[in-house]
């Protein structure tokens, strides 16, 4: 019966982290987590299923294959991944938000470590699953805002996600910085950019990142020159970071190997 089969403890995980039940009554197990997933498209950000031991059972009683435990990522498009620490770091300490996307994303996390390493600065590193996606929503809130100015505004989830946030934004992915660009108009505070723009480049991968210096180093010398721009380490510290990094040395990339 559909009651035998139900995955049963199913809960989803919202940005507050306040666990809700789902009611899930589909009679095959995996038509009830493809429509279970379609349902939180629209108002869950990630979600877990809890009681995989029901869930392998149904799954079993199908003559399907047992799922191992696993968290499922976001639904939409952007989530903070690491938040930077503040242990052992002066009060006060300037802050920058990282966003990266794809492959970009341990570079991302390189950036957070030399930031902090190297130089007293907390990056919150933050991954991005849709570019496009972020301002699909951006455009749908401004077109209701257009259309409908007696509703109350819609907030983009791009500006929802980094106005409790502080410090520049600094985005980065494989792709031509126009993609990140897209969002840029949405985005709180100071906003820079970092992608593969140009001709190819054959060489080692990390040359080609330091090449498009789209790697950990110039991501972390990007994020000290908008804190520059904002006043908050001297511009000194900016051009100390890229001689040392060497950014326009292709030999001297790291990240990728």
């Amino acid at each position: 019966t559909a009651a035998s089969k139900r995955p049963s403890g199913c809960w989803v995980g919202t940005d507050s982290d306040e666990p809700a039940e789902l009611d899930l009554d589909f009679e095959d197990p995996d038509e009830c987590l493809s429509r279970w997933m379609l349902e939180l498209d629209e108002d869950a950000s990630r979600f877990t299923v809890s009681d995989w031991t029901a869930l392998r059972s149904a799954l079993a009683g199908e003559g399907m294959e047992p799922v191992e435990p696993r968290r499922y990522g976001t639904v939409r498009w952007a989530h903070l991944y690491a938040a930077g620490s503040t242990e052992g770091l002066p009060e006060g300490a300037p802050r920058v938000q990282l966003l990266a996307s794809g492959v970009g994303m341990p570079w991302a996390l390189e950036a957070q470590e030399l930031l902090r390493n190297d130089w007293n600065v907390v990056a919150d590193v933050w991954s991005v699953t849709s570019w496009n996606e972020l301002r699909r929503d951006a455009l749908a809130c401004d077109e209701a805002a257009f259309l409908h100015p007696e509703q109350a505004r819609q907030v983009p989830w791009v500006t929802q996600k980094l106005s409790g946030t502080s410090g520049p934004v600094v985005a980065v992915s494989d792709y031509m910085r126009a993609v990140q660009d897209q969002i840029a108009q949405w985005v709180p505070g100071r906003f820079g950019s970092l992608g593969a723009d140009g001709f190819g480049f054959s060489d080692t991968r990390p040359a080609a990142r330091r090449f498009f210096h789209i790697d950990g180093p110039s991501m972390a010398v990007r994020a000290l020159q908008l804190l520059a721009e904002d006043g908050k380490v001297s511009a000194e510290v900016a051009r100390e970071a890229a001689q040392r990094y060497q950014l326009l040395d292709v030999t001297a990339g790291t990240s990728g190997n």
